[in-house]
């Protein structure tokens, strides 16, 4: 959609009709609200000033990237958002050559921006080309924005910095003054003349540099930017989120300046739809809803497996106040909110930085404190060389609690909890083990608070598989259970929720095969294997993880220690590949994963 000649009561009939189509299809599918609600204003007043055909647009995380995505020749398919098959929740250029890179995890916009205006200045487009990020206040609190800023600070390359605060100030502005001289800052008046003054003082030598710089210093001394200015980044802000025209205005001054610029602006999230107005967390990333009056969907009455760890984690916490815990910006996705409200001072959020959770986490195991750390299983990934030089290293006893292991549905690639058996379990001194259920998830909770080594857990979105089996025995270190067992050739090796789907297998087949719960991955449990590979040559794999690297490759790896050549490993985890996005029930059919798909591969074999 080209908006270059667009009015500004044109543009804001648009930005109202994109929010109604936001809040349309959000409704149905799920999906970000709040925060693509709030940058609705930025992402219209970039396109009307830049081009996103030719400037690379760089949205962090991109989770509020909808208009964009409704600008750009998406409109009617929008109704497809997050949908098996359908748009992407975030940019993906295979969708639009206007979404210049994929971005699902935080804090990659701003070394994205340099390295694409590093490309432009060594193909000389600076002139017909700028980079424009976009990126939130909570995603700024990441280091790896800041080595950014430090690099592009010195270097000084062309680009324009979108600060999207929607949660808090960077720093407080004081007042009307504040207000008048940041408006001040961003008009062309005032950019001229601190231009014409660097050049004036230029013929007068170090004196008149000096007393320029301390005036200088003096007066941004009452404005929110000083920070970013010291870092040699040109600053203009706060502006009004929300106003197309300042916005506009602004965005144009930026673009001409030929020198990195970071525009503050500060917007409510959820704007337009007045229920999610605010800093409400829960409509951050919603399921879907009624949207008169805001209420969910009915979900299903089974115990989500993040429940069921908020609730063990809660009954060992209150019997032991060595127990803390941390989250890196998700309390409530985690389950840590509940300890946070009952236990302030021993479990914390410390905002979009896995690395800095992780580590923190590694002293205060030193200190003799029990340390759960519980971040999603794609975003430890953004912690691993703290993991092994903080943490193993050390052999330090913190348990990594790791939420959304396996397919998390229509999130996506980015968010697919595929790979922390394969990254985890190559590290000296890890231990990795997960339940399979209610009872073994609190088991394994007790078990974790007590052991005295790093170790991982992992477990699913939403509820475990349900299953017809016996019930968990107490957890001990490198011990599996055999859940059923029979005579047949073939031995079903369920590790966390592919236990349960080993056993739904199971039902669909008319040969019954025994059922193994691996329970640990790492160590393995030798003596029960070396019992089954007596018992049964064909061994099937059963886990909710990548196949490189992962509990197959174990066992294999595990067989050809031993030395035993007679049995048959054949796994059923994900194959080479990033997992698309969609309802996780269709993903898992187009990998050939459902039970009844899985006992037609076995009976074949």
């Amino acid at each position: 959609m080209d908006i270059k000649n667009f009015s500004f009561s044109e543009l804001e009939s648009l930005c109202q009709k994109i929010r109604d189509r936001i809040l349309e299809v959000v409704s149905t599918n799920g999906g970000h609200l709040s925060s693509t609600l709030g940058a609705t204003e930025i992402i219209v007043a970039m396109h009307k000033v830049f081009d996103p055909a030719k400037d690379p647009f760089i949205f962090d995380v991109s989770h509020q990237s909808y208009a964009h995505k409704l600008l750009t020749e998406r409109w009617e398919e929008f109704s497809t958002l997050r949908q098996f098959g359908g748009l992407s929740g975030y940019t993906k250029p295979s969708e639009s050559p206007m979404d210049y890179f994929v971005a699902g995890h935080s804090s990659t916009s701003i070394s994205l921006g340099v390295g694409a205006a590093k490309a432009i200045a060594l193909k000389k487009e600076q002139s017909s080309r700028i980079p424009v990020v976009v990126i939130g206040d909570g995603a700024m609190s990441a280091g790896m924005a800041y080595e950014a800023l430090n690099e592009l600070g010195d270097r000084k390359y062309p680009m324009v910095i979108i600060l999207n605060d929607n949660e808090m100030s960077i720093a407080k502005p004081i007042g009307a003054i504040s207000r008048m001289l940041s408006s001040a800052m961003a008009s062309p008046f005032y950019q001229r003349f601190k231009k014409k003054t660097e050049q004036f003082v230029d013929n007068f030598g170090d004196g008149a540099h000096y007393l320029a710089k301390r005036f200088e210093e003096s007066f941004k001394l009452i404005t929110p930017g000083i920070m970013f200015e010291e870092m040699g980044i040109e600053y203009i802000g706060p502006i009004d989120g929300h106003d197309l025209k300042s916005l506009i205005e602004t965005f144009q001054i930026a673009k001409t300046m030929g020198k990195p610029v970071l525009v503050h602006v500060q917007t409510i999230k959820g704007k337009g739809y007045e229920i999610a107005e605010g800093k409400h967390e829960k409509w951050h990333g919603v399921s879907p809803f009624d949207l008169k009056s805001g209420t969910a969907n009915a979900k299903s009455s089974a115990k989500s497996a993040t429940q069921i760890y908020t609730d063990a984690l809660m009954h060992y916490a209150a019997r032991n106040d060595k127990i803390v815990g941390v989250t890196a910006a998700m309390p409530s996705g985690t389950g840590l909110s509940e300890l946070m409200e009952m236990y302030p001072e021993r479990f914390w959020d410390v905002a979009i930085a896995e690395q800095h959770a992780v580590t923190s986490m590694a002293a205060l195991a030193k200190e003799g404190f029990k340390p759960f750390c519980t971040i999603y299983s794609t975003f430890l990934q953004r912690g691993y060389d703290q993991v092994i030089h903080d943490v193993c290293l050390m052999d330090l006893p913190v348990v990594f609690a790791m939420d959304r292991a396996g397919i998390v549905g229509e999130d996506g690639e980015t968010h697919q909890g595929a790979f922390d058996i394969s990254f985890l379990r190559l590290i000296p001194n890890m231990t990795l083990c997960a339940p399979r259920d209610e009872k073994s998830f609190h088991q394994i909770v007790g078990y974790a608070a007590a052991y005295e080594h790093p170790c991982a857990i992992r477990y699913p979105r939403g509820a475990f598989l349900n299953a017809d089996l016996p019930e968990s025995i107490p957890f001990e270190t490198g011990k599996s259970q055999l859940l059923i067992a029979n005579e047949s050739d073939i031995l079903f090796i369920g590790y966390g929720n592919g236990v349960g789907r080993a056993a739904q297998t199971i039902e669909c087949m008319e040969e019954k095969p025994s059922l193994l719960d691996l329970r640990f991955v790492k160590p393995l449990d030798s003596d029960m294997l070396r019992s089954m590979a007596q018992k049964h040559k064909r061994w099937y794999v059963f886990s909710d993880s990548s196949r490189m690297g992962g509990v197959g490759s174990a066992l294999i790896e595990w067989l050809a220690q031993e030395r035993i050549y007679d049995v048959n490993v054949i796994t059923f985890e994900y194959e080479d590949k990033f997992i698309k996005h969609g309802n996780t029930k269709l993903v898992e059919e187009s990998l050939g994963l459902l039970p009844a798909q899985l006992a037609a591969k076995v009976i074949v074999e």
